[in-house]
């Protein structure tokens, strides 16, 4: 990672792959992202949050800071939420802000930061229509969602596991160089 490298917002949820998220740390430094980590409650008593500070070099945000504390993240250039819970889009899509990373993303939300998603929700939560409003509201307002049967690899007991290389090379594809999200003509496909 360079001096000159661009800032990603790396928001975290308490899904599987999240135990692999040094993984995706290396492979967003590899592609000249400075990387900062917020995560869930939850999640943030999945990882260790010590080593992924130290390995982004930067603060790991799990809770809110004290009225008139200045926030110790540099200006994001891009949001990626992975892996993003069922539970996370659907409080995310109806505003829900009770947590510091719920917060977050409904702040960058009316943002022109450009926002990917890589969901970690299995079939039968996809089907419930709760996800499906939830993900065409947030598309409604520019959130790029990668196809979970695309980006999840799930063991046969059901555990799922990310292509994270996949998921980089995506927001790369998404971020021109001028930082500007590249606007599919289509959507990626998120069911």
């Amino acid at each position: 990672m360079n001096d000159t490298a661009r800032t990603v917002y790396l928001v975290v949820t308490a899904a599987p792959p999240v135990l692999s998220i040094d993984r995706l740390i290396e492979s967003l430094h590899a592609a000249d992202w400075r990387v900062c980590v917020i995560a869930t409650p939850t999640a943030a008593s999945w990882v260790n949050l010590d080593d992924l500070a130290d390995r982004t070099g930067t603060p790991v945000r799990s809770q809110p800071g004290l009225p008139g504390q200045r926030d110790p993240l540099p200006r994001a250039d891009a949001l990626l939420v992975a892996p993003a819970t069922f539970n996370t889009i659907n409080k995310w899509a109806h505003g829900i802000s009770d947590n510091l990373a719920l917060g977050l993303l409904n702040e960058l939300l009316a943002t022109d930061v450009p926002i990917l998603v890589a969901p970690c929700v299995k079939q039968l939560l996809r089907d419930h229509p709760a996800y499906t409003a939830s993900v065409t509201t947030l598309t409604a307002m520019h959130v790029i969602f990668m196809d979970p049967d695309q980006v999840t690899t799930r063991s046969p007991d059901g555990f799922a596991t990310f292509h994270w290389e996949q998921i980089t090379t995506t927001l790369n594809q998404l971020i021109s160089t001028s930082g500007e999200i590249a606007r599919p003509s289509a959507q990626v496909d998120a069911t």
